[in-house]
């Protein structure tokens, strides 16, 4: 499996992630993104023993796009830094099942995962085990019963978009997990990881990338597609 490379440096790789394919190993025991790079490097520059690359952040397995890889441990530890203290930004395009009432509006909820069933809950605040969770999200474009969405995060929380959003009532569209009532066996969840922005971990630069959304039903939907990447890229 080729990943796209969006840049390359001594200290950083920047891919765009494929859907359905796992980040990391896991109980599947499918190919993973991890994997894959540390392979490819290892040939691209005949690397002997084993090849470092640090994960900073996830993507869950059906969703796609941008995602930034460590090349040293220096700039994994100044990444991960970054990441926790609200530096890195993340933007998300989704597609849901309903629209918005308001065009724009900041999210909070309390999620508690069990880990044993891979499942995240919005909990109340008191709940012993639940963290907080915050995203914004801007109504793009509407389709009847479907809307086109931009989410920024401001938390990393396990399948934090997805739960979010089906709390509201709006799961996004293909999601199995969060809104098997509203959607069918077999879609494609649509959720795409578009916009990375973060400091270079050694020049301090200003770094930001963006992918576009698959052009396949149901992003092909909405008129405004074109217009999203140049408002948002």
């Amino acid at each position: 499996m080729k990943i796209p490379i969006l840049y390359e440096d001594n200290h950083l790789l920047v891919v765009e992630k494929p859907v359905n394919v796992p980040v990391q190993e896991d109980e599947s025991g499918d190919l993973d993104v991890l994997t894959i790079l540390k392979q490819d490097i290892k040939r691209r520059y005949q690397k002997p023993g084993k090849v470092y690359l640090g994960l900073v952040h996830r993507l869950d397995r059906p969703v796609g796009g941008v995602m930034v890889f460590a090349k040293t441990s220096k700039a994994a530890s100044r990444l991960s830094d970054q990441l926790r203290r609200g530096i890195i930004e993340r933007r998300y395009l989704a597609v849901l099942r309903g629209v918005p009432r308001k065009k724009q509006s900041t999210l909070q909820h309390y999620l508690y995962k069990n880990r044993q069933k891979n499942q995240v809950y919005s909990v109340k605040p008191n709940h012993p085990e639940g963290k907080v969770a915050s995203l914004d999200y801007q109504l793009l474009d509407s389709k009847i019963d479907q809307s086109l969405v931009s989410v920024r995060l401001h938390t990393g929380r396990s399948h934090q978009i997805r739960v979010q959003m089906a709390t509201e009532g709006l799961p996004l569209y293909g999601d199995q997990k969060y809104g098997s009532s509203m959607n069918k066996r077999g879609e494609q969840i649509a959720l795409w990881a578009h916009k990375l922005e973060f400091e270079h971990p050694t020049t301090k630069e200003k770094m930001q990338f963006t992918s576009e959304a698959p052009r396949v039903y149901p992003w092909e939907l909405y008129t405004t597609h074109d217009q999203v990447y140049k408002t948002y890229g």
